[in-house]
């Protein structure tokens, strides 16, 4: 047993916590890194009770310099964190009461460990997702100007893994940046809802003190007091949304790594990564194995699981708050890591990305990627659609057996399918007059390409000199 009751909430206990279950029950091993966002919440509930007389001016500046204080502490690893003081919040008051006696005990007046811990988890994630928004930013900057500068490579492009019809890498890499604009948008509107305050409203149901909390919410940078206590205390509708944020963009960045795997295999050969993101066999000299994708790829499986932990987490609680909402913080502080590193990784390597052009065309050229221009060539002629769809279909069989690409084939040979063919084919048989040919918005030609880059580019600028929280 414990020697003693918990002196935060022990009066009523006649006999100390079991020592596993203190051990069981406390959380300062994963939520002390909310000290910072602890302590700003506190100075300001404190400045706000002295706001409305709760405290002396006197009191509310020794209660700010102490907390200073403990943090400078934290921060210089000199603490003394308490596995008996149960949590991060306990842990900063005890502290502070240490070093500046019974005012320090006032500092919890008109608030709850309930509002307190719901509002620290809110500025810690409104300040994590800013650091995410940055590196989505720079992750998309980069591979809009990797995607402008390969405008003219053509390579095939897939439908079922299998050579379709040919594009542009820098048209590829505009699909790509796509899903990372949406996952942005979504980012910046998750962050409107993270940024309401709990504080104020106390265990469940507020507190008889006369708080303002327009004051702390206003000092604290939140754009409005939450509108009820018994949601405020109990809502993680917010770390949901978020994982949900970070589970479409894992998936989108896991996409990404899969195609990067496949195209840095020798049987496509498509790109080079510089040897810093890459590794090497322990037995085999010769590999060179792409890492860094590969494990942004498994790391889309561990960030599913938390958006599952937090949903069952929340789907039986009854309100207000429950001992359960402890199991919220491990998930979501593993989905921000997880998040930043895989970020991190992809806005250092996709610039770096070198593209083997000759190996991206041969591919291109060696599939029939041009089968459908010369359909569209035949209609274009007066053939209905599925007659065409008919000719290129023996066309492409005569090529297989003959090891010819369309363009390859003499007119002579094209005409044998169809004498609606003449010498102007070989105007649509080409790679480069395929992708051409694609003239409209969202199309593959290169100054389409580049136009939609251009767009991209001054998108992300327009989103970016807006901050994060839209002020």
């Amino acid at each position: 047993m414990s020697q003693q009751t918990n002196q935060s909430w022990g009066g009523r206990f006649s006999e100390p916590t079991d020592a596993f279950v203190e051990k069981f029950t406390a959380s300062v091993d994963f939520d002390r890194r909310l000290y910072h966002h602890d302590i700003r919440g506190s100075i300001a509930h404190a400045t706000m009770l002295e706001r409305i007389g709760v405290l002396s001016a006197e009191e509310r500046d020794a209660i700010v310099t102490g907390l200073a204080e403990v943090e400078r502490e934290i921060e210089a690893g000199q603490f003394p964190w308490s596995v008996k003081l149960e949590d991060v919040h306990m842990n900063i008051e005890a502290r502070l009461t240490e070093k500046i006696g019974i005012t320090g005990k006032k500092l919890h007046t008109g608030r709850s460990r309930n509002d307190q811990v719901a509002t620290d988890i809110r500025l810690y994630l409104r300040d994590e997702i800013d650091v995410v928004d940055a590196e989505l930013a720079r992750l998309r900057s980069g591979m809009i100007e990797l995607a402008a500068n390969e405008a003219d490579t053509i390579m095939p492009g897939f439908t079922h893994l299998q050579t379709a019809q040919p594009v542009t890498f820098g048209h590829h890499l505009l699909a790509w940046q796509e899903m990372l604009a949406r996952d942005h948008e979504r980012l910046r509107d998750c962050r409107k809802r993270v940024n309401v305050m709990p504080l104020g409203a106390a265990a469940l149901a507020g507190t008889t003190y006369p708080i303002d909390r327009h004051v702390t919410a206003e000092l604290l940078g939140f754009e409005r007091p939450a509108e009820n206590s018994l949601d405020a205390v109990s809502d993680r509708d917010f770390a949901i949304e978020f994982v949900a944020f970070a589970s479409l963009l894992a998936m989108h960045l896991s996409r990404m790594s899969e195609e990067l795997v496949l195209w840095t295999s020798a049987q496509f050969d498509f790109i080079d990564l510089p040897d810093r993101f890459c590794t090497g066999s322990s037995i085999m000299p010769q590999k060179k194995n792409p890492d860094v994708p590969e494990l942004v790829r498994g790391k889309s499986g561990r960030v599913y699981g938390h958006l599952m932990s937090l949903l069952t987490l929340m789907k039986s609680q009854p309100l207000a708050y429950n001992k359960d909402n402890q199991e919220d913080k491990e998930p979501l502080f593993d989905t921000l890591d997880t998040v930043k590193g895989c970020l991190k990784a992809f806005a250092d390597m996709v610039p770096a990305i070198e593209a083997k052009a000759d190996n991206m065309r041969e591919a291109a050229r060696r599939g029939f990627s041009t089968a459908t221009d010369l359909a569209d060539y035949l209609v274009r002629k007066g053939v209905a659609f599925r007659d065409a769809h008919e000719i290129v279909g023996q066309s492409v069989a005569y090529g297989i057996a003959q090891k010819k690409d369309l363009a390859e084939m003499s007119l002579d040979e094209l005409r044998q399918f169809s004498d609606t063919i003449d010498d102007d084919v070989f105007e649509v048989l080409t790679l480069e007059g395929s992708v051409a040919a694609r003239n409209h918005i969202g199309g593959t030609a290169p100054n389409q390409v580049r136009a939609a880059a251009q767009r991209a580019r001054d998108a992300l600028a327009v989103l970016t000199s807006t901050a994060a929280g839209g002020h």
